[in-house]
């Protein structure tokens, strides 16, 4: 485990980072209903109103000119281009050089599975798996409520979802409920060799309660029962600090910028 004094850049010599980004391009690739292209550049358009599902993740050298054709083709729809380790490095400069602006960033975080600790959720909240339609339906109203999304995209986002090329397979969700219904979410996505979290999201009147929490230490649970050894997520300032209690580390950056 790392102290005060360990840097970013030290922490990711221990984890290899780049599994860790290929798995959340799997991940967002999977929504890719209108569109997605992985090589040079990676984007996925879901053609969902909401700018987390609609993106460009990754620009490898030469591929600006191509990923700028790809952004011309997003236009109309909300979305955010993601500034990763897996990109070149300049590219943060040259997007603000056409006039990007840099709205953010999210940690890369991650944990060896065998090094967690795991924090208390509410007595009562029952967590378990999403595989009916119908829970599904309620999975992906859950999210849409957190993420701000107006009702009328839970019927193109459950279709998304029950499309998504990784469920069935390597993709498993998790409900948390309390005074009967879904107060959290949480996904997780066995690729490249680790497990990616995300979609971990809490109903407002339920946060700092522990919820978030306990669905992360389900996830990391079947990390451990599907025998990989790291798990990894992306996190705002406020989860980066549960998710630092619970021993992940940061181990790199997204920047994210709209242009």
């Amino acid at each position: 485990m790392t102290n005060a004094g360990t840097t970013t850049q030290s922490v990711s010599s221990i984890y290899d980072v780049h599994p860790q980004l290929a798995n959340l391009r799997a991940y967002k690739l999977g929504y890719g209903w209108a569109g997605r292209l992985d090589g040079v550049v990676t984007a996925y358009r879901s053609g969902v109103d909401h700018p987390m599902f609609n993106g460009i993740l990754r620009v490898g050298p030469g591929g600006l000119d191509a990923a700028l054709v790809e952004a011309g083709r997003l236009d109309g729809l909300p979305w955010l281009w993601w500034v990763g380790v897996d990109s070149y490095p300049e590219l943060a400069a040259d997007l603000r050089g056409r006039g990007a602006t840099e709205v953010g960033p999210l940690a890369v975080m991650a944990v060896h599975v065998d090094r967690v600790t795991e924090l208390p959720g509410p007595p009562d909240l029952l967590i378990d798996d999403v595989r009916d339609p119908g829970d599904l339906r309620e999975w992906v109203a859950a999210c849409a409520d957190v993420c701000g999304m107006a009702p009328d995209l839970v019927d193109p986002m459950l279709a998304r979802e029950a499309a998504h090329p990784a469920g069935g397979r390597t993709l498993a969700r998790f409900a948390g409920r309390l005074d009967g219904r879904i107060v959290g979410t949480a996904a997780l996505l066995d690729e490249a060799g680790v497990a990616g979290i995300h979609t971990v999201t809490t109903a407002e009147a339920y946060r700092r309660r522990g919820v978030a929490a306990a669905l992360t230490g389900v996830a990391l649970r079947i990390t451990r029962w599907r025998g990989l050894k790291v798990a990894t997520l992306q996190a705002s300032d406020p989860g980066a600090r549960v998710y630092r209690d619970m021993g992940f580390e940061q181990v790199a950056e997204y920047r994210m910028f709209r242009l």
